[in-house]
């Protein structure tokens, strides 16, 4: 059996719901994988059970590549799915479960790229955290501001949404790199308004003034901002389409080409809870709703007034989770991480990739270390990846793990020429 897929479905059995157990057995099985073959984890502890292992694996320079990765996983129903969420069953050419995408798939490259003992041209350092599926306070914002010791000589990283193969009606596969992210800005927003008897003429009913918030918050059309990153990709893909991509007319641009940049060119902001009253006939004095806004590089303030403005002078705001987008530069680490996918898959087209969310490169970035999204994967042109993060059925390719780890050695290894 592929070792990939084996540790990959191992890690899937060790429930690491978030929010749940917590991670600390699979920090602990990671451990002894490295362990195994002569390294040197840490395990750090941020709060009982939630755990993070960091690892040095020395190479021919000091000047390390961080890698890094996440073991908490999003929760799953059982019901919902046609093999159980935590089961690892490797089945079809597959492995199944919660984080086969998401990212224990990823995880298992590394781990069985890094047990087949090949020295590696720089130092490397192997990250795998906790609590990414959340803020990451318990997981990589701790390590950085705990144990950023832990990171000397890491200037620049890779890690989850980038590097897998989108296959375009001509059969050219385009692999996105990853070069940025947007800024995340989670917010609970209150209405106050006039407690009162349900049955009376209200005074200031705060569920009404919350809900015609809402609805002018999800109804807006927010403007088109192409950043550089973003321009650079819908260049390449017009290349690789034969035609000329207009931002503003997605309905002309095939749909998994559409899918790698429409989530990208303008600020977003997604209603997504909302909490209010006690008893059906009383109007309640507050009512509370989540957001979950998402902003361009560079548009932080435009973001934000406009958010004002369309909550009104009578909503007020606060952050359960605020970070501005980080970037790395299109050159660089970036071209190699483009020649190691080219080297494995001729027909590869590597094109420059900015994330709709946000990882844990955020936290990175605090530190100065610049992140790419890089995780290679080789996929089945009718696989809709996109739709298996955070989704129903979640699986990952058995052979695509094997192309990941091949395309790791490319990258990481001195003598990766032919």
């Amino acid at each position: 059996m592929s070792e990939a897929a084996k540790i990959c479905s191992e890690l899937i059995r060790i429930d690491t719901t978030n929010p749940g157990p917590g991670e600390r057995e699979a920090a602990e099985y990671v451990a002894g994988l490295l362990s195994e073959v002569g390294l040197s984890p840490v395990l750090v502890e941020s709060a009982p059970r939630r755990a993070s292992v960091v690892c040095r694996v020395p190479g021919d320079s000091p000047d390390a590549l961080l890698i890094h990765g996440h073991l908490d996983v999003v929760p799953a129903d059982p019901a919902d799915w046609k093999l159980h969420p935590f089961s690892g069953e490797i089945a079809d050419g597959y492995v199944h479960g919660r984080g086969a995408v998401d990212m224990k798939g990823s995880l298992a490259m590394t781990l069985a790229w890094v047990r087949q003992g090949v020295r590696p041209r720089r130092d490397l350092v192997l990250a795998f955290l906790a609590d990414e599926e959340a803020t990451g306070e318990f997981g990589s914002r701790y390590v950085v501001s705990e144990h950023a010791d832990l990171f000397e000589g890491c200037s620049e990283a890779i890690s989850e949404s980038g590097g897998f193969s989108v296959t375009m009606p001509s059969g050219v596969r385009v692999y996105p790199i990853g070069v940025g992210e947007r800024g995340t800005a989670w917010m609970k927003v209150t209405a106050h308004g006039v407690a009162g008897h349900g049955s009376k003429p209200p005074v200031d009913n705060p569920v009404a003034e919350m809900a015609r918030a809402l609805a002018r918050v999800a109804d807006y059309e927010w403007p088109i901002h192409l950043t550089p990153e973003v321009s650079a990709m819908i260049r390449e893909l017009s290349g690789v389409l034969g035609m000329e991509i207009d931002p503003a007319h997605l309905a002309e641009v095939p749909p998994k080409a559409a899918a790698l940049f429409k989530g990208t060119i303008r600020n977003s902001a997604n209603p997504t809870m909302l909490n209010a009253g006690y008893k059906i006939n009383v109007i309640p004095g507050t009512a509370e709703a989540g957001i979950d806004g998402r902003f361009v590089p560079g548009l932080k303030d435009e973001f934000l007034a406009t958010i004002d403005r369309l909550l009104g002078p009578r909503i007020t705001r606060e952050f359960i989770n605020f970070e501005d987008g980080p970037s790395a530069p299109i050159s660089g680490l970036f071209n190699e991480l483009c020649d190691a996918v080219r080297l494995e898959d001729p027909l590869a087209r590597p094109v420059p990739y900015v994330m709709t969310g946000g990882t844990d490169a955020k936290s990175f970035a605090r530190i100065g270390i610049k992140g790419y999204g890089f995780a290679p994967l080789l996929l089945p042109t009718e696989l809709d990846y996109f739709g298996l993060f955070h989704g129903v059925d979640e699986r990952v390719p058995v052979e695509g793990l094997e192309f990941g780890v091949r395309t790791l050695n490319r990258l990481l290894v001195s003598d990766n020429t032919s």
